[in-house]
C-alpha cells in the first residue's frame, strides 16, 4: 500500500486484549471497506503477553511495539507511526463501535482538528459504564473541563475520537497515563483548534479480566492535569476570593467590633483574617509567576488579556509597591509603639494592642513577599542563554 494515499489511520492501544482484539480489527476493516476509505489499522501494543500481537497481525493490522508503559505512552507510540492524514483512536476492548465511524470522518474532512465522541448523546448500554463513572466522575470532570477551558465538549473522557495528524503534532502531547485523554482536549483548546463532537455508543467490553482503569487514581490524574493547566482556577480566583474576603472582613472587625448574637468578633478573628489575606496574596502571586514560567517554556500559549496585564508589571514597579506596603506597615508599627508609650510602656489590653500590630505585621509580610516575588519574576523573564 502506498503510504501517501492513506487517508485514515485507526489506532488502538493494546495490553492483553486477546479476547476482543480480532473483533475490533474486523469492525474497523469493515468500516474502511464499506465506506471505501483508504486506511490502516495500527495496534499500539504495550507489552502484551497473551498472544495479542499475533492476533493483530493475523487480522491484517500493523503492530507497533511500545515499551514505555501507560495508556498515553501506547497511543503516542502508535500515533507517531500513523501514515494517515487523519487518525481515529479507540480502545481495543470492544466497547467502542469501530463499525460506525462515518460521523468522525465527515467532521475531519470538513476541517475540524479534533472530533470527540459523546457517549451520553449516542447511548450507553446497561453495564457499559460503572455507576460512579457515569453519574459522578465523567460529568464532574467534564464540567470542570468546560468551566476551566470553555471547551464545548460534553464527554471529556470518551476514548473514541478523531483528529488530523497535523493538529496532533501541534498539540505536543507528553503525558503517559490515562490523563492523555484530557491533555489532548485541553491542548487543542488552548491552541485555538477547531473542536466538535459527535454521538457514539458505548457497549460493555468483551473482556473477562478487570479493566486497566483505576477509578480514583486515574480520576485524580485527570483532575490534577486540568488544574495544573488552568492556573486561573488553581491560583487566581481562589486568591482573589481569600484576599478580598479577608481584607473586607478585617476592616469590619477593626472599625466596628461586630457582634452577632452573643458572639463577639475581635482581634482573634482579625488574626485569622490577616492570615487569609496573606495566603490569598500568595495564591495570586503564584498565578502570575506560573503564567510567566509556562509562557517561557511553551507550556501555555500567550493570551492577549493576560499579556496586557503582565506588561504593566516589572521589577521596579513591584519593588515600589512592596516598599510602599513595608512603609505602611512600619507606620502602623510606630503608631502602636506610640500608643504603648502613652501607657508608659505598661500592660496594654490585648484588643487595643493587636488592633494595630496585626494589620502592621500583615502589611510587612506582604510587602516583603512582593519584593522577593518581584526579583523572582524578573529572573523568570530573563531570556535563556543557549
Amino acid at each position: 500500500m502506498n503510504h501517501q494515499n492513506i487517508e485514515l489511520s485507526i489506532v488502538m492501544p493494546c495490553l492483553n486484549e486477546a479476547e476482543t482484539l480480532a473483533t475490533c480489527i474486523q469492525k474497523a476493516k469493515s468500516f474502511l471497506s464499506r465506506n471505501k476509505v483508504v486506511g490502516e489499522i495500527i495496534i499500539a501494543d504495550n507489552g502484551s503477553t497473551d498472544n495479542s500481537q499475533n492476533i493483530a497481525r493475523e487480522n491484517g493490522a500493523r503492530v507497533i511495539d511500545v515499551k514505555e508503559k501507560g495508556y498515553g505512552s501506547a497511543l503516542r507510540g502508535g500515533i507517531a507511526q500513523a501514515k494517515g492524514a487523519y487518525v481515529i483512536m479507540g480502545d481495543s476492548d470492544d466497547s467502542y463501535d469501530f463499525y460506525n465511524l462515518e460521523p468522525f470522518v465527515e467532521k475531519l474532512r470538513a476541517g475540524h482538528d479534533l472530533v470527540m465522541g459523546n457517549r451520553f448523546k449516542g447511548g450507553i448500554e446497561k453495564g457499559a459504564m460503572p455507576f460512579l463513572h457515569r453519574y459522578l466522575g465523567n460529568p464532574v470532570l467534564s464540567f470542570i473541563g468546560r468551566l476551566f477551558f470553555k471547551i464545548p465538549v460534553g464527554d471529556f473522557h470518551c476514548g473514541l475520537r478523531g483528529f488530523s495528524k497535523e493538529a496532533y503534532e501541534r498539540m505536543q502531547l507528553h503525558t503517559t497515563g490515562m490523563e492523555f485523554a484530557s491533555e489532548m482536549v485541553v491542548k487543542a483548546s488552548l491552541q485555538g483548534m477547531k473542536l466538535t463532537e459527535v454521538p457514539t455508543t458505548l457497549s460493555p467490553d468483551g473482556r473477562t479480566r478487570p479493566p486497566h482503569l483505576n477509578t480514583w487514581r486515574d480520576g485524580w490524574r485527570h483532575l490534577r492535569f486540568l488544574m495544573v493547566y488552568c492556573p486561573k482556577w488553581l491560583y487566581l480566583i481562589p486568591g482573589f476570593v481569600m484576599m478580598g474576603l479577608g481584607f473586607l472582613l478585617s476592616l469590619v472587625v477593626v472599625f466596628f467590633k461586630p457582634q452577632i448574637g452573643g458572639v463577639h468578633f475581635d482581634v482573634q478573628t482579625l488574626l485569622y483574617l490577616s492570615l487569609l489575606v496573606i495566603i490569598g496574596f500568595q495564591f495570586i502571586a503564584f498565578y502570575f509567576l506560573s503564567i510567566v514560567y509556562a509562557n517561557a517554556r511553551g507550556i501555555l500559549p500567550h493570551r492577549k488579556q493576560v499579556s496586557r496585564i503582565l506588561s504593566y508589571f516589572n521589577l521596579e514597579r513591584g519593588l515600589f509597591a512592596g516598599v510602599g506596603l513595608i512603609l505602611a506597615g512600619i507606620v502602623l508599627f510606630v503608631m502602636a509603639v506610640m500608643h504603648w508609650q502613652a501607657a508608659n510602656f505598661g500592660q496594654l489590653a490585648a484588643s487595643e494592642a493587636l488592633r494595630m500590630t496585626i494589620p502592621s505585621s500583615t502589611l510587612l509580610v506582604i510587602g516583603i513577599q512582593l519584593v522577593m516575588y518581584s526579583f523572582f519574576w524578573h529572573i523568570l523573564k530573563v531570556p535563556t542563554v543557549k
